[in-house]
């Protein structure tokens, strides 16, 4: 197939694509550039596609002629984030997202994938919620997700198939490496400081999921026959897998000799559910999780140990969503609607600051 992936500079897209590309699907990638400048270590493929630097609120209907499928992951992937600033996160992920699955109908792409969250489900406690359950959105960028969710079912029909895919939280290694992700961030404690002292009681549930195990969900929903995945929702992850905050941060603290662990008292964060995956596990042909956290742990380790993982390289700004984005405001690089901006007008921002 030929597919166009969009947000192939982030941390799910800098693995996805080489291995769509080595399981022979023509992959042209999408960023606007936002996380572009954190590159841990690299990749074990060569195969890099090549790719559009386009916001995809700019996308045109010329952009996208021509392809069979888009998989969609570019949007501010961050709770604290959309939380900050829930405007901009309307504007991108809602707005933004629905408009391009807009575009991609009218130009007559047949097949739609959307990387959706678990987070959708909220505050639900210790159920098990499957993709029929009430959702419980606790932030902006969790709502974004059950709108776009809501827009792209009204688009289906007999010539658009979107397929919307629940992500439970993402952990392990990628070049683009996330260090705000629990699992990654824990275990880039546990290399650099020796210690995880952790400042909630780690009492909320969160169900998990290896990056290439999102990968993987994907690369069969494109290869799935059309009425298995036709406007399906799927929760993707294990429900071997969901696990208190605490015992993630267990889990890593083994498997990093001599790291210490405390805990501390209840946040006040109110996101905590438990996650069926019955559904992604028996009805998307040829998908099963293959990695586990006590594994990834190990991975991590080793991987931190080749690459001389230093302090200073985990605290980047460059693997925290937040504080990347943080950093392009502050310095006028993106416009109140984080758009780009032209050099000049960054000069002019700069010039403005040290004034002020």
């Amino acid at each position: 197939m030929k597919v166009l992936v969009t947000g192939t500079d982030g941390y799910i897209g800098t693995v996805l694509a080489p291995m769509l590309m080595e399981r022979g699907h023509d992959v042209t990638g999408l960023d606007t550039g936002y996380y572009r400048e954190g590159w841990l270590y690299n990749h074990a493929s060569q195969l890099r596609p090549l790719s559009l630097n386009k916001d995809i609120r700019r996308i045109t209907a010329d952009d996208l002629l021509g392809f069979d499928a888009i998989v969609h992951l570019a949007e501010l992937s961050n709770d604290p984030l959309g939380q900050i600033k829930p405007d901009i996160t309307y504007l991108i992920n809602y707005h933004g997202t629905a408009g391009l699955a807009r575009l991609a109908k009218h130009v007559g792409i047949p097949r739609f994938i959307y990387t959706s969250s678990c987070s959708v489900y909220g505050a639900g406690g210790a159920e098990f919620r499957t993709e029929q359950s009430e959702t419980n959105p606790q932030t902006a960028y969790a709502r974004c997700k059950i709108l776009v969710e809501a827009e792209l079912q009204k688009l289906a029909d007999d010539e658009f198939s979107p397929t919307i895919l629940r992500n439970a939280t993402a952990y392990g290694p990628s070049p683009h490496m996330r260090f705000d992700l629990v699992l990654n961030n824990l275990a880039g404690h546990a290399w650099t400081g020796g210690a995880i002292r952790m400042t909630s009681d780690g009492t909320p549930w969160r169900p998990i999921v290896h990056v290439l195990d999102i990968c993987e969900a994907i690369a069969c929903t494109l290869s799935a026959p059309r009425n298995a995945v036709h406007n399906e929702i799927f929760n993707v992850g294990d429900t071997a897998a969901n696990y208190r905050v605490r015992e993630i941060a267990e889990i890593i603290a083994g498997a990093f000799p001599g790291c210490e662990l405390s805990f501390g008292k209840s946040d006040g964060d109110t996101r905590s559910y438990r996650v069926a995956f019955d559904k992604i596990n028996s009805q998307l042909p040829g998908f099963r999780c293959r990695r586990n956290p006590a594994a990834a742990a190990a991975e991590l380790r080793e991987l931190f140990a080749v690459i001389d993982l230093s302090k200073e390289v985990f605290e980047s700004r460059a693997y925290t969503r937040l504080r990347q984005l943080e950093f392009l405001m502050k310095t006028g690089q993106l416009d109140h609607e984080f758009f780009w901006r032209q050099p000049a007008a960054v000069h002019q921002h700069e010039e403005k600051h040290v004034t002020a």
